[in-house]
């Protein structure tokens, strides 16, 4: 067992709680579903991606790809979009994917910290950020613990050098 180090990063992810266990089962039980996220994010973490590309570049068949690209969208870690495209004066649509707010998640669970830059790792602290504070006030509510302390405990971790 390794010894966490300030070279660990800290990775956090919000899973609807009826579907935790399926959800990563599906994802990281599949070596092909990790291999479209890793794909999605070398295309960029807010870039669509096509069937037909993947199907080129990865090592599967067609039909994985598409299994593995419905579970993903099923499950809501893709979004998928029908696009019109026109080539040799034909019309032709073809279904495009993004990841999701919650796939990006997923796929920056495989990243690693020096395919980011700067900017992005902070948008990344920053939604990360904005997403804890709102899980955090949701929870203070349901335990009764006042805005009040909780500032004070922000403002006490913040003050520490």
């Amino acid at each position: 067992m390794s010894c966490l180090t300030e070279d660990s990063h800290p990775y956090v992810v919000f899973l609807p709680s009826e579907q935790k266990t399926r959800i990563l089962s599906a994802i990281f039980g599949s070596k092909a579903s990790v291999d479209v996220l890793k794909f999605s994010l070398n295309q960029g973490i807010s870039a669509k991606i096509y069937q037909k590309d993947m199907v080129k570049r990865l090592s599967y068949s067609n039909k994985t790809v598409i299994e593995n690209l419905k579970s993903l969208t099923k499950m809501g870690v893709l979004k998928e979009e029908m696009e019109k495209d026109e080539n040799n004066g034909r019309t032709v649509w073809v279904k495009s994917y993004q990841l999701s707010d919650s796939g990006k998640w997923f796929a920056l669970l495989l990243a690693e910290d020096k395919d980011l830059s700067r900017t992005e790792k902070a948008k990344i602290l920053q939604t990360l950020f904005k997403s804890y504070v709102e899980w955090v006030k949701k929870l203070s509510k349901k335990l009764q613990i006042s805005k009040k302390t909780l500032e004070d405990t922000f403002a006490s971790v913040m003050e520490k050098n």
